[in-house]
């Protein structure tokens, strides 16, 4: 299953994590006849029909339409196909499913500026997840090595915030390649610029070990309001660490600070 890091940039994608596996079976005459949408149809109207027809319930309909667009080639409801198994979403779970299915966006590649470029991004994202854990009971193994090259390849060509976290985070840790805390800084640094609470929150640590005492507990502290919940955990404990061994004058000058973080994406 998929971490939930990448559902924000999922829901960037037009919404489209509506649509349903294309393995289920459904109906040879699903299709509503007044919609003049068919098998045949080309690949974007099978693919509207099929986000109408689940909206509305009717998801057997949108199941068949979703796989004939993914059939001819259609990016959108293929990501959109590939999250479903991987969320076990209206089927089954099923990761390698997914797995195959963001291979094909990825080798499919992306023209400069296409329309396409946030489902390939997200499929590269994906298959980073997929390598970084591996998935049980099946020929995908951990493959941290390559995990380190795809986070890098998205962090670095696309700038998306999570591959730069998740890229820090293997370089503080030597995963998949040599430890380099001075370049897992310049990632943190961007990803935290942009927002991501886990990079603020590990950025600041870094800054509060290397003495950097307001600051670093500064973002720490910034990066709590914005956590997600499931990572609020980890860096509650951060931040209370270091508050119990800052100065009061360091406390009350990183509170006034992290106000400030808070309005705006610089500091």
């Amino acid at each position: 299953m998929l971490t939930s890091e990448f559902r924000p940039f999922r829901a960037m994608l037009v919404g489209l994590s509506l649509a349903c596996c294309a393995a289920m079976a459904c109906p040879a005459n699903a299709f509503d006849i007044k919609s003049g949408v068919s098998k045949e149809s080309g690949p974007f109207d099978l693919f509207k029909f099929g986000f109408k027809a689940y909206k509305n319930g009717q998801k057997e309909e949108a199941v068949e339409a979703y796989k004939y667009a993914a059939e001819k080639g259609h990016t959108g409801s293929r990501w959109a196909l590939a999250n479903m198994y991987a969320d076990g979403d209206g089927v089954t779970q099923n990761d390698f499913e997914a797995f195959k299915i963001y291979s094909e966006i990825a080798q499919q590649g992306v023209e400069p500026g296409s329309e396409d470029t946030g489902f390939f991004v997200n499929a590269l994202l994906s298959l980073a997840n997929y390598y970084k854990n591996g998935i049980p009971g099946s020929p995908i193994k951990t493959d941290l090595s390559q995990a380190r090259q795809l986070y890098f390849q998205v962090a670095s060509t696309f700038g998306v915030p999570e591959a730069q976290f998740q890229l820090a985070q293997m370089m503080l840790s030597g995963e998949g390649g040599s430890t380099s805390s001075q370049q897992a800084k310049k990632w943190l640094n961007q990803a935290r610029k942009s927002g991501h609470p886990g990079a603020m929150a590990v950025f600041g640590n870094i800054l509060f070990q290397e003495g950097q005492t307001a600051n670093g507990l500064a973002l720490m502290t910034a990066a709590l309001d914005r956590c997600k919940p499931k990572d609020c955990n980890w860096m509650e404990s951060l931040q209370e660490q270091a508050f119990s061994v800052a100065s009061e004058n360091d406390r009350r000058t990183a509170i006034s600070l992290s106000h400030k973080i808070a309005t705006t994406n610089t500091d």
